[in-house]
């Protein structure tokens, strides 16, 4: 057996006897921390209430709106309302503009607060076209058909007699 033969044989055990014994290794325990944090952007939808804008004064209406919103749910709304007494003043001043200054005071005297201080003041709101002293008579046999709240409505009558007017 020549000089290589002999070292391929050593080798070849060598090799062997590594691959065949068992191996051993040392325990060790390797352990690591990792804390992280997750930031999730979960904003709930904002209930968004219409916006109602009333910037014409001429139109005697007054918005309002409003929203409400939980984590499930929302809910939005809006409305308008009428002012009664802004579109009385409005309608008397245009039909007292246009020369009928009877109806116009008429209009204003369906408010107890007008009739009540033009009653106060001696010169009573009309009466189916009556004004002055004839309407006083009217109003006076007929306390019933002035405006709810009127003086004349909550006073007793029957102590004073209607006078008549002079004509």
């Amino acid at each position: 057996m020549g000089y290589i033969a002999a070292i391929t044989l050593l080798l070849s055990f060598l090799l062997a006897l590594l691959w065949l014994l068992p191996a051993f290794a040392v325990d060790t325990v390797t352990s690591a921390t990792v804390s992280s944090s997750t930031v999730v952007d979960k904003t709930p939808p904002t209930a968004s209430s219409p916006s109602i804008v009333v910037n014409n004064s001429d139109i005697c209406q007054t918005g309002t709106s409003g929203a409400l919103q939980t984590a499930l749910f929302g809910v939005s709304g809006g409305t308008t309302k009428k002012d009664l007494n802004c579109e009385r003043i409005k309608l008397a001043r245009s039909v007292y503009g246009m020369g009928l200054k009877v109806a116009g005071i008429s209009l204003l005297c369906q408010d107890p607060r007008v009739w009540n201080a033009l009653w106060m003041a001696g010169t009573p709101c009309p009466f189916l076209g009556d004004i002055g002293d004839k309407a006083k008579v009217k109003w006076l046999a007929e306390p019933e058909k002035a405006p709810d709240g009127a003086l004349i409505r909550s006073v007793e009558l029957e102590e004073i007699p209607p006078e008549e007017p002079e004509e």
